[in-house]
């Protein structure tokens, strides 16, 4: 097999994509496209899919070494990282019984570097679930300070369900008082890349309005892109300082996420 990692460039690719199903995604030549973006890291949320229903169909690329963490739920939740370079370690849950279950967090640990694929809960089906998306990240800022304080660069990347700022969605008037754009939502995420120290990496490269993420699949949204910037790469300072390049691809769809493709001049050694 011919290596076409990025690294011995010094440029690391990682691309973080919710495929919102990823059988449905397959079906729309999702690996196709994964297999022409020599990635080195590609983070994957809402995989919808129990790993024995994954081991054929071409849901393994060649070139990858493939960690898929699936739900008890049958058809729910999942998350995935493909990696050109074998990490030291894999960590699979967060050791959090009333999460873990679901199917949210994959680590993959490199030498100086974790990467992590990231599925926060959505608030949006009810109270006991915003509840339960808040307590979630009440809980992942304790550990991410943690992390912070570590000699460690890390990358969080995923669906946060949550739109910064009025500038990563729309119609951000209408949404003040929905789950994905509540001021305490919000909040979280100043407290994220404000007094904890984190670096939203899209932002380091690209201060763009009209640069989402997400589009409901009501109301012709996507055509009129009339969507939310709810899928992030978050950095440590230091790999933050280091990134090069951003690109959201929206040519064509797989899901009703968009893939979010980011380079940092960094080395997964």
């Amino acid at each position: 097999m011919q290596n076409s990692s990025n690294e011995e460039f010094g440029k690391v690719r990682v691309i973080t994509f919710n495929v919102n199903g990823i059988r449905s995604a397959a079906s729309k030549g999702v690996f196709d496209w994964i297999r022409r973006q020599r990635a080195d890291v590609i983070c994957l949320q809402e995989i919808r899919a129990q790993q024995a229903q994954l081991e054929e169909g071409g849901y393994r690329p060649r070139g990858y070494h493939c960690y898929y963490v699936d739900a008890e739920r049958k058809g729910y939740s999942g998350v995935a990282i493909f990696s050109k370079p074998r990490p030291r370690e894999v960590v699979k849950g967060l050791g959090w019984p009333e999460f873990d279950p679901e199917a949210r967090f994959v680590e993959a640990r490199y030498p100086s570097l974790s990467v992590v694929s990231l599925y926060v809960p959505s608030g949006t089906s009810g109270g006991s679930r915003q509840a339960a998306k808040m307590e979630f990240l009440h809980r992942f800022e304790d550990l991410m300070r943690r992390w912070k304080r570590s000699s460690r660069q890390y990358l969080i990347c995923g669906d946060f369900n949550i739109a910064h700022k009025p500038i990563d969605l729309k119609n951000w008037r209408a949404n003040e008082k929905h789950s994905g754009f509540l001021p305490e939502e919000r909040e979280w995420m100043d407290q994220l890349f404000g007094q904890i120290g984190f670096v939203d990496a899209f932002r380091e490269v690209d201060p763009r309005a009209d640069r989402y993420t997400w589009w409901s699949n009501r109301g012709r949204a996507w055509e009129k892109n009339v969507g939310w910037r709810i899928d992030y790469q978050v950095a440590t300072p230091g790999l933050g300082a280091a990134t090069k390049r951003a690109r959201i691809y929206i040519r064509k769809r797989f899901s009703d996420h968009a893939p979010l493709i980011m380079d940092y001049e960094w080395h997964l050694e």
